[in-house]
């Protein structure tokens, strides 16, 4: 569950193998949990996800998400070793396993649907979320057709309308509304003329 499962540890903390990873990469979502947690944007909470990674002996992150998610792991990158001394001195951890823990190694990867994030070619969740767009694409056009109707899709983006433009492009669609670009005025009488065509 993300930071929450650092912070609550427990069996939130579980080592990945060969059968727990298994048959899981078409699936769309995440098999792992996400979850926002406001007590990893305290330093209190923090400490605790610390202290529940040297008792498993990790001392490698990899952080998968967004903006929250990247600025979390670097406010707890710089605050490790502030951290460790912390422990040592509540007596919670011993000399000896904050030397063997002093080092925390983070990796940072975009985990976005939206693909808005410069330097990559595509953030992890685009094409997944491409794809089931496109499953529901394929559903809804045989309807509009059959019913000789006109369907409005909203696709997920927060700011970023790469999935509507791609999800436009891919399926030949009549209109799209993307915030990049934001409709003209008389947009309205602009569509209407449109479907009329």
């Amino acid at each position: 569950q993300g930071y929450e499962g650092l912070v609550e540890g427990g069996d939130n903390i579980k080592q990945a193998n060969w059968l727990s990873v298994s048959n899981i990469i078409q699936l769309g979502g995440t098999v792992i949990g996400s979850a926002r947690c406001k007590a990893f944007t305290t330093r209190a909470g923090r400490l605790r996800a610390a202290r529940n990674l040297v008792e498993h002996g990790i001392t490698n992150l990899c952080v998968i998400g967004g903006d929250g998610s990247l600025t979390g792991a670097d406010i707890f990158r710089s605050e490790w070793a502030g951290l460790l001394e912390e422990l040592v001195r509540e007596g919670q951890i011993s000399e000896e396993v904050a030397r063997k823990n002093c080092r925390l190694n983070i990796v940072g990867l975009v985990g976005s649907i939206d693909n808005d994030f410069c330097g990559t070619d595509m953030t992890i969740g685009t094409d997944s979320a491409l794809h089931r767009i496109m499953e529901i694409v394929d559903a809804i056009t045989t309807t509009a057709q059959s019913h000789q109707r006109t369907f409005v899709l909203e696709v997920m983006g927060r700011h970023c309308g790469y999935l509507a433009l791609i999800t436009a492009l891919a399926s030949g669609a009549d209109w799209v509304f993307i915030p990049e670009s934001p409709p003209e005025d008389d947009w309205e009488d602009h569509l209407c003329r449109r479907l009329t065509e």
